[in-house]
């Protein structure tokens, strides 16, 4: 199943499998691990501990509100940030099982608000929190542990985030659902795919927040999940990557589901990953990586021009 949705992403590489590449002070290596749904394990940390990337980021949907993965992801010595879904909820209006996970992952989690990794130097700014999508809505369980916020003052939460970073640092907008904005088909990255007709289901305020911050600052990343790259009803494959006339680079990173194996029976993990060189983003793609850290496939997104 896993196989059958990956094969037409993803390009093999020859040989032995890849090489991790000689690390310089100027280039900063991101993982990102789209929505988990409850699948991070051994294997996940095994790849983690040989790749030694400069930063791990979660889009959130965890799981369904269980604690074993918040947990786990406290105890790895990775710089991190984290934001939570709308399933991390657990269906669970009273908000209790929200404020637990929150209390868990305490500082690694920075929705509405920054978090700056040093090392290896990478401001992070968290969206709405626990987010479906469709514009502007708190859910139940949000609402109880934050209180009501509204389009407008969440926005503004963003986007003073934001300009409380460092300048100097290169700026990830860590988001569950993107913004609005980036079309309106079911293969967009955020177009509704699961039910007709489609339409844009991106975070309104999350689009606005974006706009005032470029007002300031460059935004040259936004990464986020919820919308599943396979698409409803056999419709396809998701557009997970996009890059506006501003320079800046929105990228959908739930493969659903991220664990799997290959027709020679390998496990691979997915982890989408991101480089920047002088804080000026050089590459993007999704990649599933086995044992020790080989990676036997890879999508490229995008790749910076050499001058």
């Amino acid at each position: 199943m896993f196989w059958a949705a990956a094969k037409t992403k993803a390009l093999a590489l020859s040989g032995a499998g890849w090489r991790k590449p000689r690390h310089r002070l100027a280039t900063l290596r991101i993982v990102i691990a789209g929505d988990l749904h409850g699948q991070w394990d051994g294997l996940d940390e095994e790849v983690l501990a040989a790749l030694a990337p400069d930063a791990l980021l979660l889009v959130g949907d965890l799981s369904d509100g269980q604690q074993l993965i918040p947990k786990r992801l406290t105890r790895l010595s990775l710089p991190m940030a984290c934001i939570l879904g709308n399933h991390d909820t657990g269906r669970d209006a009273s908000g209790r099982t929200l404020q637990r996970q929150l209390d868990l992952l305490g500082d690694l989690h920075c929705g509405w608000g920054l978090r700056e990794l040093h090392p290896p130097g990478l401001a992070v700014v968290g969206a709405r929190p626990a987010s479906a999508g469709g514009g502007h809505y708190l859910n139940r369980a949000a609402e109880a542990v934050f209180g009501p916020v509204g389009l407008e003052e969440s926005a503004e939460r963003i986007h003073a985030a934001a300009l409380s970073a460092d300048p100097h640092l290169p700026l990830v907008v860590l988001a569950h659902s993107g913004p609005s904005g980036l079309g309106s088909g079911a293969a967009d990255p955020c177009g509704r795919d699961w039910k007709a007709p489609a339409c844009d289901w991106g975070d309104q305020d999350l689009a606005l927040a974006i706009d005032r911050i470029r007002r300031s600052r460059p935004v040259p990343l936004v990464v986020f999940g919820h919308m599943h790259h396979r698409l409803k009803r056999g419709q396809g494959e998701r557009q997970s990557f996009s890059r506006d006339r501003s320079g800046t680079t929105y990228l959908n990173t739930a493969f659903v589901p991220r664990h799997g194996e290959d027709p020679q029976g390998r496990a691979l993990r997915h982890f989408s990953w991101v480089e920047f060189e002088d804080g000026v983003l050089q590459e993007v793609s999704h990649r599933w990586f086995s044992h020790g850290g080989t990676l036997p496939y890879r999508q490229t997104l995008f790749r910076a021009e050499v001058a």
